[in-house]
């Protein structure tokens, strides 16, 4: 009687493990790779290529290596000018979700921030009530009051997004309900889900989407199939993803095939 085959590991699984083998040894080669997950080269240079593209190992002749150090995140201010169009077509896509009467979680980021301004160009909303952890999403809503109201959820804050993040970012969320959650992120995987370069801020996107009764993503193409350290939901938990020109050939298939939304502008 012959072995069982065993089923390989799901990719973010798989990524993940190869992740600790890399930290741990320091270099790793495909070939070794292939051998120990039961998977082919080719295979394992996409999930390589995968882990360089968030900056986690560096990709070398024949292999990979470590990274020198941590995914450096990059000020709100230097991703302004990254697809600044396109978060702007996103931005408008995602405010026209939004009806006269709703309450709304909106996050912090550039793409979240194009969302702020697309509502507060909607002169046609009334009574709408925003929560966000964003300064800057809040001073970009403050000429929509008193149409708006704009709540911001207090904590400590970190200059790189100008985010409002645990101590006390979760105690005005506790006890809410939205009707609608507009999250921003840093990558979004068939299989790994939403995720998010900085923990803490992952933590209050979280939960944003626990407690809204529908969660839209918006994330410009150079998003879609990357895998971040931190999990902000799993893509069963998303209703709508709105993302733009700029996503890889064939990723849009991936996602279409899942039982999401997808709006692409």
């Amino acid at each position: 009687m012959s072995d069982p085959v065993e089923t390989p590991l799901p990719a973010d699984m798989r990524r993940a493990r190869i992740l600790e083998i890399v930290r741990d040894r320091g270099f790793v080669r495909v070939s070794d790779l292939g051998g120990s997950f039961g998977v082919s080269d080719v295979t394992v240079r996409g999930d390589l290529d995968a882990l360089a593209a968030t900056g986690s190992v560096r990709r070398v002749h024949g292999g990979a290596v470590a990274a020198l150090g941590p995914v450096a995140e990059p000020s709100f201010e230097q991703a302004s000018d990254a697809f600044a169009g396109e978060k702007r077509a996103i931005g408008r896509a995602a405010a026209a979700l939004v009806s006269s009467g709703q309450s709304i979680f909106l996050d912090v980021g550039t793409t979240a921030n194009a969302v702020a301004v697309a509502l507060a160009e909607r002169d046609d909303l009334t009574d709408v009530v925003v929560m966000t952890n964003g300064l800057n999403i809040a001073l970009a809503l403050e000429a929509t009051i008193p149409r708006f109201t704009v709540l911001v959820t207090g904590g400590a804050l970190r200059p790189l997004q100008h985010s409002l993040v645990n101590p006390m970012a979760l105690r005005l969320l506790d006890g809410l309900h939205a009707d609608l959650a507009i999250i921003g992120c840093n990558g979004v995987h068939p299989e790994a889900g939403v995720t998010n370069v900085n923990l803490p801020e992952a933590e209050v996107k979280r939960a944003m989407v626990e407690r809204a009764g529908r969660t839209v993503v918006v994330a410009d193409g150079s998003k879609l199939g990357n895998v971040h350290l931190g999990r902000i939901a799993r893509l069963a938990e998303v209703d709508v993803l709105i993302t733009s020109a700029s996503a890889p050939a064939g990723a849009l298939d991936e996602f279409a095939a899942l039982d999401l939304s997808v709006t692409q502008v």
